[in-house]
C-alpha cells in the first residue's frame, strides 16, 4: 500500500497559558507559568493547593447554557478548542464530504468533577437514589468524541483514545493512520482534561506524585531541576485538524506541517512506575525514527514527557542519549510542562501544538525554573533553560508517556 502524506491545518486551544492558540503559544514563548492557587474549590487542606488552572473561560461563549449544563467542563473545553481548530481550517467551508471526517479524541479521565458531583450528593442525603438523568453522558470519556461530532456533522470513525497520559498523543497517532491509508480525509483530533478537583488532586496528592511547594505554585514544575519535587496539575485542551496532504492542496488549505510518523511501545513493567532502564521510551523512539524514516540526527527539537518528577525526568533524557548518541546534544530538547503543567490526557495535543508552533516559528519554547540542573543529568544536553531559543527546526518530536506503561511519540514536519 502507498501510504497517503498527512498534514496539520487547523490548531485550537483552550490551556493555562490562554484560551486561544495564539495568547498560549505567546506566554509559552514568553517564559509565563500558568500555576497559581487553586480557586475551583477550597484546598486548604490538602497537602498541593494550587494548578495550573484555565482563567476566564466561560462555556456560554461556545454552547447554549442549558446544553452547558448536560456536559462536564472536560467537554466544554473540547468544544472550544475544535471550534477553534474548524474555524481555522476552514474544512466546513470548502464542500468536502463529511462522510470522510472523523473524530478521534484522547482522554484519561473523562467526567471526574461530574462523577464526584453526583457521588458527593448520593453521600449527603438519605440514601435515597436520586442522580442526574445527565450524570452517565456527562462523565463517560467518550462524550467529547461524540459531541463533536454531533455538532459539526461529522461521520467518520468516531472514539476516544484512553491511554492515560499518553491518550492524545494515541488519538493523534490513530487520527493520522486513519488518514495515512486512505480510510479518510479529514481527522478532528487532540485532547481534553478537567481533573482540577477534590478527587483528582486528593488522588494524586495520595500518590504522593504532585508538587507541594505551595509558597511558590509558579515555580513549582522545575523539570530537570534538582529541586524539583513532583508534576503540578493542569487543565484543558488542544485540538488539531489533520488532513491528507492532496485534498489540503486540492481546497487551497493553509498548511502548518506535516506528520512524518509515530512511535509505541509498552514498559510491561509497573501501573505507575516508568521501567528503570528506560526499555520503553527506547522502543517509543527507535518506533517513532523507523516510521518517519529518518535518521537520529534529523531531529533538531523534542517536547519531552518532562513532568518535573524526580525519577522520570532523567530516565527519559537517558533513553534519548541511547538513541540518539552524540546528536542528543545537538538538538533543542524542553518540557513546556514547567508553564502549562501536566494536562494528563490532554497533554499530548497540547504539546503537539507547542511543537508545530515551534516549526511554523522557529522557535523553541523554554523550560523554566531550570536553575539548578539534577546532578544526575548529563550537563551536555540543551534543555532550553529558562529563555525561548531561535533555532532551525526541520524535524520536532513530542513524547508522551502514561500510567499502565503506555508510550507514545509523534513526529512533525516541516513542509518543503
Amino acid at each position: 500500500m502507498q501510504l497517503k502524506r498527512v498534514v496539520v491545518t487547523g490548531l485550537g486551544a483552550v490551556t493555562p497559558l490562554g484560551n486561544t492558540v495564539s495568547e498560549y503559544w505567546n506566554n509559552l514563548v514568553s517564559g509565563v507559568s500558568g500555576a497559581g492557587p487553586i480557586t475551583r474549590f477550597d484546598a486548604s487542606k490538602f497537602r498541593t493547593r494550587f494548578a495550573c488552572e484555565v482563567k476566564g473561560f466561560d462555556p456560554g461563549n461556545y454552547l447554549d447554557r442549558k446544553e452547558a449544563r448536560k456536559m462536564d467542563p472536560f467537554v466544554h473545553y473540547a468544544i472550544a478548542s475544535t471550534d477553534e481548530a474548524i474555524a481555522d481550517s476552514k474544512i466546513k467551508d470548502s464542500g468536502i464530504d463529511f462522510n470522510r471526517v472523523g473524530v478521534i479524541w484522547g482522554s484519561g479521565i473523562g467526567g471526574l468533577l461530574t462523577f464526584q458531583e453526583e457521588v458527593l450528593n448520593f453521600g449527603s442525603g438519605d440514601g435515597t437514589p436520586r442522580f442526574n438523568p445527565f450524570f452517565i453522558p456527562k462523565m463517560i470519556v467518550d462524550s467529547s468524541a461524540g459531541l463533536i461530532s454531533m455538532r459539526n456533522g461529522f461521520r467518520g470513525p468516531n472514539y476516544c483514545t484512553v491511554s492515560a497520559c499518553a491518550s492524545s498523543n494515541n488519538a493523534l497517532i490513530d487520527a493520522f493512520t486513519y488518514i495515512r491509508t486512505g480510510r479518510i480525509n479529514v481527522c478532528i483530533t487532540g485532547g481534553s482534561e478537567a481533573a482540577v478537583t477534590i478527587a483528582g488532586v486528593g488522588g494524586f496528592n495520595a500518590l504522593k506524585a504532585m508538587s507541594e511547594r505551595n509558597d511558590e505554585p509558579q515555580k513549582a514544575s522545575r523539570p530537570y531541576d534538582k529541586d524539583r519535587d513532583g508534576f503540578v496539575l493542569g487543565e484543558g485542551s488542544c485540538a488539531l485538524v489533520l488532513e491528507e496532504y492532496e485534498h489540503a492542496v486540492k481546497r487551497g488549505a493553509k498548511i502548518y506541517c506535516e506528520i512524518a510518523g509515530s512511535g509505541m511501545s509498552s514498559d510491561a513493567y509497573h501501573i505507575t512506575a516508568p521501567h528503570p532502564e528506560g526499555i520503553g521510551f527506547v522502543l517509543m523512539l527507535q518506533d517513532a525514527l523507523r516510521d518517519a524514516e529518518i535518521d537520529p540526527s534529523a531531529i533538531d527539537y523534542i517536547n519531552t514527557h518532562g513532568t518535573s518528577t524526580p525519577l522520570g525526568d532523567p530516565l527519559e533524557l537517558n533513553a534519548i542519549y541511547e538513541v540518539f548518541g552524540e546528536d542528543a546534544y545537538k538538538m533543542n530538547i524542553s518540557s513546556t510542562k514547567s508553564m502549562h503543567g501536566h494536562l494528563l490526557g490532554a497533554a499530548g495535543a497540547v504539546e503537539a501544538v507547542a511543537c508545530i508552533k515551534a516549526i511554523e516559528n522557529q522557535m523553541v519554547p523554554p523550560t523554566i525554573n531550570l536553575d539548578n540542573l539534577d546532578e544526575t543529568i548529563d550537563p551536555r544536553f540543551n534543555l532550553t533553560p529558562n529563555v525561548a531559543s531561535k533555532r532551525n527546526i526541520r524535524y520536532a518530536m513530542s513524547n508522551g508517556f502514561g500510567f499502565g506503561g503506555h508510550n507514545a511519540a509523534v513526529v512533525f514536519k516541516r513542509m518543503d
